[in-house]
């Protein structure tokens, strides 16, 4: 008889239980010592500091009981917790800004695959704009940073098992470039059999990782796929500003939430301290009050700042506190299993005189989707030295609403699809479903519905300009 995820979140524990958790837990450790006698000498090594890691995950994943966080004590954050961008940028810059810089590395997440998107290979290798793949651009934004300020700031790439080896060949490309560029693998952890509670995996594959630190003072951590996660002096200086004995070591960028993001992570008080409560953490029974645009009015954008010697404090203390996230997975085969994750932004319930900052939109302009890949393409956003900024010619500060359907999902799929990037600086609303193609030059502007039928096909002619219009049906070519 084995213990299951139900199990787990059942409440008081019977003393057969403790028991089944104990044998869990014996097993899972032997079956970690197997999987490590099937590597190398080198990547043993590394493989058995994951493993440690990994085997106090586990035991507290076995200690879990019922929902992390208890709704009762949920409290709104102090105003003086989440700081508006504006009041930071009021206080101005430093006369050498490339002092504060040289005490900043730039950590961009980079485990991604590009699957989602029907590419091969990691994420940041797609090209996002004008050939310009999503490295690219992070390598061009830092080394404007320090060719214009004459500093050293550091790019470290986090791979994943999955993208290590490509990333690490594509490097080559970038070695003339002014920016240094490091890069380690994220802890390889063991997905789980959600039945059996053992590893899946029965051998080690090959695989090291490069790791070594930059002596740096604070870390801009970000994903890799956030075109507006570029390095934000503001908040830089208000980070170097602050009194040694009130020195702000950890800061996450927030930002105003819409409907579309009523999922993502928000912050709380919760016994005394700022915290991340992500959906996952709520219980079921109040997921719909999370979700309020008016209770939880911002949420997480996953750009943090946070301070080197704090997290090597924290570290050394074993204080680095992070709640366990069960993420359920079906494999090709059918077989179940979970992988236990940790989400860095959870982080910030550990680290002394932590803060938000509420940033504008721009900040947060993420590329998960060929919808979001048409808007980053399309001419409302201007592309400089690596950064994109929304178009002066653009009335409205917010972006319009894209929802490509199925047809255009994989980026080949995308790109036959148009012969060029649509004028979109006049468009609200942007819906396309079915076989439909674009020619050159065509412009859309207000609310545009296109619905090309089952079987059908809707050819948009170059030089059609469709304002407020609802085109469906089988239409081969579409009068101007």
């Amino acid at each position: 008889m084995s213990l299951t995820v139900e199990d787990l979140t059942g409440g008081v524990m019977t003393e057969f239980q403790e028991k089944l958790r104990a044998q869990h837990e014996d097993s899972m450790h032997r079956e970690l010592e197997a999987l490590l006698g099937t590597a190398s000498k080198a990547e043993a090594e590394i493989s058995r500091k994951d493993f440690e890691g990994f085997k106090n995950l586990f035991h507290r994943f076995l200690q879990v009981k019922g929902p992390a966080v208890d709704w009762a004590k949920i409290n709104r954050p102090p105003e003086e917790s989440i700081l508006p961008y504006e009041q930071i940028k009021m206080k101005g810059l430093p006369d050498d800004i490339s002092a504060s810089l040289n005490k900043l590395a730039v950590v961009k997440l980079n485990g991604g695959l590009g699957t989602s998107m029907g590419c091969t290979g990691p994420k940041s290798l797609i090209s996002v704009r004008n050939e310009n793949t999503f490295l690219d651009l992070t390598v061009q934004q830092i080394e404007h940073l320090n060719k214009t300020f004459n500093a050293d700031v550091p790019l470290v790439l986090m791979n994943s098992f999955n993208t290590d080896e490509d990333t690490k060949k594509i490097l080559q490309k970038y070695k003339h470039h002014r920016v240094n560029i490091h890069t380690f693998n994220q802890s390889r952890y063991p997905r789980i059999n959600k039945e059996s509670l053992l590893p899946i995996a029965k051998n080690m594959s090959t695989g090291g990782a490069e790791r070594g630190g930059v002596g740096k003072e604070y870390i801009f951590v970000s994903n890799i796929d956030n075109l507006g996660a570029t390095v934000d002096l503001f908040i830089l200086q208000h980070l170097m500003s602050q009194p040694a004995d009130r020195r702000c070591e950890f800061i996450m960028e927030v930002t105003d939430k819409t409907r579309a993001d009523v999922k993502g992570g928000t912050l709380i008080q919760y016994e005394d301290h700022l915290r991340l409560l992500e959906i996952a953490q709520v219980p079921k029974n109040h997921v719909d009050e999370f979700k309020s645009v008016t209770k939880f009015k911002i949420f997480n954008t996953n750009n943090l700042w946070i301070s080197l010697p704090a997290i090597k404090r924290l570290q050394d203390t074993n204080k680095l506190d992070l709640e366990i996230i069960v993420n359920p997975k079906t494999l090709d085969g059918g077989l179940n299993v979970i992988q236990l994750e940790t989400a860095v932004g959870a982080a910030i319930k550990s680290f002394n005189n932590a803060l938000g900052v509420n940033v504008p939109r721009s900040r947060f302009l993420p590329v998960k989707t060929s919808s979001d890949l048409l808007l980053v393409m399309s001419n409302l956003y201007s592309l400089d030295a690596g950064s994109l900024t929304m178009s002066r010619k653009r009335e409205f500060p917010s972006t319009p609403h894209v929802k490509l359907g199925s047809s255009f999902t994989k980026v080949q799929q995308f790109l036959c699809r148009f012969e060029s990037i649509p004028d979109m600086l006049e468009l609200d609303h942007l819906t396309v479903s079915g076989d439909v193609t674009f020619g050159k030059n065509v412009s859309l502007k207000g609310t545009v519905i296109i619905i090309a039928n089952h079987g059908d096909r809707i050819d948009i002619p170059a030089g059609a300009m469709l304002e407020n219009k609802i085109v469906s049906g089988n239409l081969r070519i579409l009068d101007h």
